[in-house]
């Protein structure tokens, strides 16, 4: 799509978002109940008991997707307002996807602590909160703040809803493959928010053999020049011997790209162990070229793109994410519940084969069946 006809429909409209209401006001009456007196007698109600806010308000049902735009895949710091367009994006595929109702807002690129009591003081008018585009370090420190705070589900979509779809994607590639998803040797290329998020999920889920990379190599647990959340990750781990990716990509199992693109090359790849599984999931270009990554035998590759098979984006999991919150009344997420949304997304692909790991986003059944992992989670842990 030539980049004016995007232009054009976003103009249009001013955005591609409009707040529809629930009712009419065609006359007198209807005004009463809709606004003033009707609303009074609520507004009494509710400041006697303030939970009942969530059943005579829009708080009960909205989410609020926030960025500060410190850190958009692909385009890097473009700034709050700069970010504004992609959490709108993700508000409608919210109501499109889900029929989620959530509501984009920037936030300036204030301190954490800032940032927090910002999102603190905005509490009352929501029912969740989705962080998205969020440089690391200082996502992980908002999102473990607010979720203390909050009495309201905080997710982060750059992190959690990564790392559900990476799992999902990787147990259906273990099963192509013929190996055991917990006897993998994984080398994770990247460790920003959302490799950070997917290696402790991963951890979390049995694979204790991953091999952080960053631009600089090897992340380990002594070296100073990485933040304490990669130190403290990278002591968790059995990592391989060795300094650069080449040194460790020497028999892996699986290579897993959230960094840049041409990470990785065809060599590389020729020298993982038999069967190997690439994800490179770098935008818009990836970190090998799929072609290239077939030629030198990968066994299974996946992209973060629509334009090739297998497409691990987070847009899988976030909609019916949040539907299922909503829905169950559960106030976190954490990683048991992201390794029963990854299992219910791998169960949709019955027969896996090495172009079919994930669905696509338009596959019937798979906002419900995120949905219905946190449902059924809920229930089991009430």
């Amino acid at each position: 799509m030539a980049e004016d006809e995007v232009e054009q429909l976003h103009s249009a409209h001013t955005g591609v978002l409009a707040i529809k209401p629930e009712m009419h006001v065609h006359d007198r009456a209807d005004l009463s109940q809709a606004y003033t007196p009707g609303v009074a007698e609520l507004a009494k109600e509710i400041e006697a008991n303030p939970s009942l806010k969530d059943r005579y308000t829009t708080s009960g049902k909205l989410v609020a997707v926030v960025t500060d735009g410190s850190a958009v895949l692909g385009l890097g710091n473009i700034g709050p307002a700069g970010g504004l367009p992609i959490v709108e994006g993700k508000v409608l595929l919210y109501k499109e996807l889900a029929g989620v109702d959530a509501l984009p807002i920037a936030v300036k690129q204030v301190p954490v602590d800032q940032f927090v009591q910002t999102i603190k003081n905005l509490e009352l008018s929501f029912a969740g909160i989705h962080l998205e585009d969020i440089a690391a370090p200082r996502c992980f420190a908002i999102e473990e703040a607010l979720q203390k705070e909050l009495a309201i589900p905080v997710y982060h979509d750059d992190q959690e809803g990564s790392a559900i779809v990476v799992l999902a994607g990787l147990i259906n590639a273990a099963k192509v493959v013929g190996k055991k998803l917990t006897d993998l040797r994984v080398v994770m290329a990247g460790a920003g928010a959302s490799g950070i998020a997917t290696a402790r999920l991963l951890l979390a889920s049995g694979i204790t053999h991953i091999t952080l990379v960053d631009i600089h190599g090897v992340v380990r647990s002594d070296d100073p020049q990485y933040n304490n959340y990669q130190r403290q990750l990278a002591g968790q781990v059995t990592s391989t011997a060795g300094a650069t990716l080449t040194d460790v990509i020497k028999d892996a199992d699986a290579f897993i790209g959230l960094s840049d693109a041409h990470v990785l090359n065809r060599n590389q790849v020729q020298m993982m162990a038999t069967q190997p599984i690439i994800f490179a999931l770098a935008n818009p270009v990836p970190e090998i070229d799929p072609a290239e990554a077939k030629a030198a035998g990968a066994a299974v590759i996946a992209t973060g793109s629509s334009q090739y098979p297998n497409q691990v984006n987070n847009i899988l999991a976030f909609p019916g994410l949040f539907r299922g919150l909503l829905k169950s009344g559960l106030k976190s997420v954490n990683a048991e519940l992201e390794t029963k949304i990854a299992q219910g997304l791998a169960a949709l692909i019955t027969k896996p084969t090495a172009t079919k790991i994930v669905p696509g986003v338009f596959d019937e059944g798979v906002v419900d069946a995120v949905t219905q992992a946190v449902v059924s989670f809920a229930q089991q842990h009430k």
